[in-house]
């Protein structure tokens, strides 16, 4: 496993803003945070770093050594000892499992495999092969005892990517203010956490993507103190006969979302919540999904389909702060 590389410079700007841009979790990742005392701000940095290294090491299906990789090669054959840190993270999946109706479902691995985006597709798969990748899904399906875990059925497997970077972000976040740090905006693949201000706003500003336009922006939001996450189908996704299938999937259906949907963007008091609601919100489609913003506690959406752009009053009142 190697480790976080930082890419850039964590000395202070004018603004006393340090910024380290690095790869971790499979994607590009930015911590930008003042604190007027290099030793902590230094500590703060290796400590982020390194909590990232064990995360991604532990947790992550693409390490050979991870436990979640064990727990997938013991699929249909024996039981895995696991930790309170698993427990912990397996109950998490279970509560957003049942929170989401299972739209987040951490056994998806079998549909992820059948719809890779990243390979050529010469043709889709049949009906035949998505009744078998949906017959090894399933939350519901693994089993638990405490201290053990196991995947039933031969081809099981557990992927933590529905909801593991907005956790690290959430985790990152309580470091900082561990650290003193009042200032800092925690980006993990654009799975955003704002903290404090950027040392001239008392807020940080991010920008929304344009899902029908990757790479730009039609505007952007105010962030203080609440998390950003956004899903889309722009960035991710492979052509077959001049069709786009995206990389989210429905493990209800077993297949790519096509409900006319760009991208979700969701503010929420924490990473995790603005991230698994990104997705339900996707997979529910403009309607339903506007709906339960709506009605959702704490929550404020925006809605990009390709019938145009609709949001939740609060997401509104939020863009004007960023004017």
């Amino acid at each position: 496993m190697t480790p976080p590389v930082a890419l850039s410079s964590h000395e202070p700007d004018a603004r006393g803003i340090r910024r380290v841009d690095f790869r971790a979790l499979g994607t590009a990742c930015s911590i930008q945070f003042r604190h007027p005392n290099s030793r902590t701000a230094l500590q703060f940095l290796a400590d982020a770093l390194g909590w990232l290294e064990r995360f991604e090491a532990k947790f992550s299906r693409f390490q050979p050594t991870s436990v979640v990789s064990k727990i997938n090669e013991a699929a249909g054959s024996e039981w895995v000892r696991v930790d309170a840190e698993m427990e912990h993270l397996l109950d998490l999946a279970a509560e957003l499992f049942d929170l989401t109706d299972g739209i987040v479902d951490p056994t998806v691995l079998p549909l992820l495999k059948l719809w890779d985006w990243k390979s050529i597709h010469t043709s889709l798969p049949d009906a035949a092969s998505v009744r078998n990748a949906l017959d090894l899904t399933g939350f519901s399906k693994l089993q638990r005892k405490p201290g053990q875990v196991f995947l039933p059925l031969l081809g099981m497997g557990l992927d933590f990517g529905g909801f593991g970077k907005e956790f690290a972000v959430d985790q990152l976040v309580h470091l900082a203010r561990e650290h003193g740090i009042q200032d800092a905006l925690i980006d993990l693949g654009r799975d955003i956490f704002g903290l404090g201000g950027n040392g001239q706003h008392p807020f940080w500003h991010v920008g929304l993507e344009d899902g029908r336009n990757p790479g730009t922006c039609w505007g952007g939001l105010a962030v203080s103190n609440f998390a950003v996450a956004a899903s889309g189908d722009s960035a991710r996704r492979f052509e077959h006969n001049g069709l786009r299938y995206g990389h989210i999937l429905d493990p209800r259906s077993g297949w790519p979302v096509a409900n006319g949907m760009r991208a979700v963007t969701v503010v929420a008091p924490t990473c995790l919540q603005a991230g698994i609601f990104s997705t339900a919100l996707f997979v529910l489609g403009p309607k339903d999904g506007l709906r339960f913003a709506s009605c959702a506690r704490d929550l404020d959406a925006c809605l990009q389909s390709d019938h145009g752009i609709e949001t939740t009053r609060g997401f509104i009142r939020r863009q004007v702060q960023a004017a």
